[in-house]
């Protein structure tokens, strides 16, 4: 028990206000002070790990007893926030020191379309892209990435990706998400961009038919476009063996400066600087329904947004001081 505070009767004890009495000349009334702010109880060392555990406890509490939620679609928003979100931060924060511009173009509320480029021979930047939202948009959104068919193929990555909110890259999935006001993260340039060679770093790929915009279209919200510098470099492949790629049925088996020489050491990504930039919003709500069966307009609209990203990262690339800097 805290020891007891003495207060003087005579000194600090609020005086007791007498009834005024009606005078010819009234007299000013003394200045009462508000009375101070109750001080905050200090910190007991301790608490805070002490609400960690009792948060930990009943995080698992409900994991065992089945009393959690998850969508349509498997997206697990306790489980993203508590467990995955906590163990992709530190990459994000400390290996790749992932610098954010433009947040501010992403809309607080309702749905919205994220197109980004693609590179790093493994798909980190989607994971750091996801962060980014996350960490540094005021209303702290979550990004619906669309993933490749390979990813929901591939055991625990397949349960993992759906409990991070991932969905299949398909038109149907996406304007779901987008109509049910989410914001949803896609990289047109698929494995054609996270597999492409060391020399052809930050040029960007075929963006495919245009599917991303009409989707957008049909479910009238903004396209944003983004930029991130940085992933091109985790990576440098400089090789792709083609043969033992067919083999184990995945796109490419990369080969790069540490990579399989070093065994699984040469896994390891290196440690560059990130930089993500989203850019102005290009509405789509004023075009009429019909719009999104224009293959012209498909074209130009995609065309533009490639532009956008593609000059943007130029601008980024002369600006960079360092790769790893």
């Amino acid at each position: 028990m805290a020891d007891a505070k003495v207060i003087p009767f005579d000194e600090d004890r609020p005086r007791r206000r007498m009834p005024r009495r009606v005078r010819a000349v009234a007299a000013p009334e003394p200045v009462v002070e508000p009375p101070a702010a109750p001080e905050r109880p200090a910190a007991v060392p301790g608490d805070s790990w002490d609400r960690k555990v009792a948060g930990g406890l009943a995080f698992l509490r409900r994991r065992i007893t089945g009393e959690y939620e998850v969508d349509d679609f498997g997206y697990d928003k306790e489980l993203t926030d508590q467990v995955l979100m906590s163990l992709m931060r530190p990459l994000y924060e400390k290996y790749f020191r992932v610098e954010v511009r433009g947040i501010e173009n992403i809309p607080a509320e309702g749905g919205a379309l994220i197109v980004a480029n693609h590179s790093g021979t493994l798909p980190l930047d989607g994971l750091m892209l996801q962060v980014a939202v996350h960490d540094h948009h005021p209303a702290e959104r979550h990004l619906r990435l669309l993933a490749a068919d390979l990813v929901f193929m591939l055991p625990v990555v397949n349960e993992l990706a759906r409990k991070a909110g991932h969905t299949l890259a398909c038109a149907e999935d996406a304007q779901r998400l987008l109509e049910a006001g989410e914001l949803v993260g896609v990289m047109p340039e698929g494995f054609k961009g996270i597999g492409k060679p060391f020399g052809d770093r930050y040029k960007l790929q075929r963006f495919g038919r245009g599917g991303f915009v009409s989707t957008a279209l049909r479910a009238g919200t903004p396209i944003v476009p983004c930029s991130i510098v940085g992933a091109e470099e985790i990576y440098p492949m400089v090789g792709n063996a083609k043969t033992l790629a067919r083999l184990l049925g995945i796109p490419y088996f990369p080969i790069t400066p540490t990579f399989p020489w070093l065994g699984p050491l040469g896994a390891l990504p290196l440690p560059t600087k990130w930089t993500i930039q989203f850019g102005e919003p290009i509405p789509t709500e004023g075009y009429a329904a019909e719009a999104a069966e224009d293959p012209m307009l498909m074209f130009n609209l995609t065309d533009q947004v490639r532009e956008q990203i593609q000059h943007t990262l130029y601008k980024l690339l002369v600006q960079r001081r360092s790769v790893f800097f």
